[in-house]
């Protein structure tokens, strides 16, 4: 928005929405880290329960969240840059107007539900922690308007920084009310679960602080481009008005199963936790703060650290849903396949490497991260089953939104719930036959990724008659990836024996060896994938920084 020829020109540019996904995955992945970083000091302050009464509290906002206003921005996206695409900026602004209203109803209607039943949603201290979320439903959805108005004009700048600002204050706040309300119990005498629950009540209080902050950032943005968007409206020649009923309409067909697709496909993590939970109290006879402390280890660390890499698959396709909507809606189908094969190699690129080095260093991962030694082991042997959900995860989500973007956003409506009946199929017997407990979730959530994948990629197959190209894609990449993580692995272990020899801090030896292992590994991956033509000088083009890394393969003489 703020630069206007980007706004009339992006279209032009080649693969220039890798451009503005790699901004957006930049960012998410500063937030990502951001949220490691404080999530370690953390789960000190509140402790396992905590998190463990946090994360299950966490879920079922998210699952609201995700029916009221989640899906807005890339709903909201896809709509607007359908009417830019033909430079329709009344009926836009219409559009957005109708949008504010939406989910003001609804995120408030939203919210209220949240607040009222909560003892419905979950049990026991997570309840009160739970109604503390409900307002944070109500400001999300105003900033998810806002964020889908921007991406619309494919511009990522203003809602990274929203993001990264929204979560330095979440940490921030949420350490300091932890740690204050924990105080405030323990002096008025409470019980050890007591003053868990008031540090996740401090942990959701920061939630809702990030996002209140980020909204204000984002409405200053919007009212500081207001005089541009009213020049734009009053020099629009578009001859058609839509009508506000026939937007209410149209948004209410667009944005349902964009709702639907993103709720039932994250609806298997409350659904995973409430069978787990009921499963391993009440047939495995496993007391309820074992269960839910278990559950947190899964969530609150091993699924955090794999969901990392995988900021690059939502960034890309924050950004895939406008420009697939606008290049589809003229026409342009060789265009639009050639974006998607773009999107998806960026994605392989960073997802294929990303799995086998979380995979092959999970302890160590963990370890440097949540280095609570009580439950290192559980962590790091979940986050070693769930690591291929990295790459599954980066795949069906980018699918997910291509399907959207070419209309058929019933599709992956209709493939998450095949998808999640697989999936719970699957976890229910492993809980009830077999000893694998929290295990068993970790092996579904890979299964429903998988699943998800397949059947993605065969339906976009089927609408937009796309074969996906495999070698350069997947083999390439996946090849490189496993000596890569053969190396780390072997340099971790070798530099952990030196450092042993001289340092007597495990955590610090841990970190030394973790860093080195990571930048050998990286710097053999770099090379293969270009020694092995997996990627050309045009693609590295493509990447934010482009340039830059394009000059240093130079300098090492890789290309030409």
């Amino acid at each position: 928005m703020s630069d206007k020829k980007q706004v009339s020109q992006d279209s032009g540019k080649r693969d220039s929405f890798i451009m503005q996904a790699g901004i957006l995955a930049a960012a998410s992945i500063i937030c990502r880290i951001i949220g490691l970083l404080y999530k370690s000091p953390l789960t000190g302050i509140i402790g396992d329960e905590g998190n463990g009464y946090y994360n299950t509290a966490y879920n079922i906002y998210t699952i609201i969240l995700l029916v009221s206003s989640y899906s807005i921005p890339s709903a909201i996206a896809k709509v607007l840059a359908q009417r830019l695409a033909l430079k329709e900026y009344r009926n836009a602004q219409r559009i957005f107007k109708c949008a504010m209203i939406y989910v003001m109803v609804v995120g408030g209607a939203a919210s209220l539900v949240l607040f009222i039943w909560a003892p419905f949603f979950v049990m026991g201290n997570s309840v009160t922690v739970l109604r503390f979320f409900a307002p944070t439903i109500f400001l999300y959805g105003l900033l998810g308007v806002l964020r889908g108005y921007f991406q619309a004009h494919r511009t990522m700048f203003q809602t990274s920084f929203s993001q990264i600002l929204e979560q330095i204050l979440n940490a921030a706040v949420s350490m300091g009310a932890a740690y204050a309300l924990m105080k405030m119990a323990a002096a008025q005498g409470a019980d050890g679960s007591t003053q868990a629950m008031y540090g996740a009540i401090g942990s959701a209080l920061g939630t809702g602080s990030g996002v209140l902050a980020a909204l204000l950032f984002m409405t200053a943005i919007y009212l500081l481009n207001r005089k541009m968007i009213k020049r734009w409206v009053k020099n629009d020649k578009t001859k058609t008005e839509e009508s506000y009923r026939d937007i209410f309409r149209m948004m209410m067909s667009v944005v349902t199963p964009f709702i639907l697709s993103t709720c039932i496909y994250n609806l298997t993590t409350a659904l995973n936790q409430t069978i787990y939970t009921q499963m391993a109290v009440l047939l495995k006879g496993m007391d309820e703060v074992t269960a839910t402390v278990n559950y947190g280890i899964l969530a609150g660390k091993s699924v955090t650290i794999a969901n990392i890499p995988i900021a690059l698959a939502s960034a890309m396709s924050a950004a895939v849903v406008p420009t697939i909507a606008s290049t589809y809606a003229q026409g342009a189908v060789s265009k639009t396949k050639k974006k998607v094969a773009s999107a998806i190699k960026v994605t392989m690129l960073v997802s294929i490497p990303a799995a086998v080095g979380i995979g092959v260093l999970a302890k160590p991962v963990v370890m440097a991260l949540f280095p609570q030694k009580d439950s290192l082991e559980l962590a790091s042997g979940l986050l070693m089953t769930v690591a291929a959900t990295v790459v599954f995860y980066g795949l069906s989500t980018l699918t997910n939104a291509v399907l959207q973007g070419i209309g058929r956003v019933n599709t992956p409506v209709i493939n998450a719930v095949i998808a999640l009946g697989v999936q719970t199929a699957i976890l229910v017997p492993l809980l009830y036959y077999t000893e694998a407990g929290i295990y068993a979730v970790a092996v579904a959530t890979v299964a429903y990724s998988l699943l998800m994948c397949i059947l993605n990629n065969l339906f976009m197959r089927k609408y937009l008659k796309y074969k996906q190209e495999i070698d350069k894609t997947f083999v390439r990449p996946a090849f490189s990836s496993v000596l890569m993580g053969a190396l780390a692995y072997g340099t971790y272990e070798g530099v952990s024996y030196l450092l042993e020899l001289f340092m007597e801090s495990e955590y610090f030896v841990n970190l030394i060896a973790l860093a080195v292992a990571v930048a050998v590994g990286g710097c053999l991956y770099f090379v293969l994938v270009i020694k092995l033509r997996a990627v050309k000088a045009e693609d590295l083009k493509a990447l934010p920084k482009g340039q830059l890394i394009l000059k240093a393969a130079r300098k090492l003489r890789l290309l030409a």
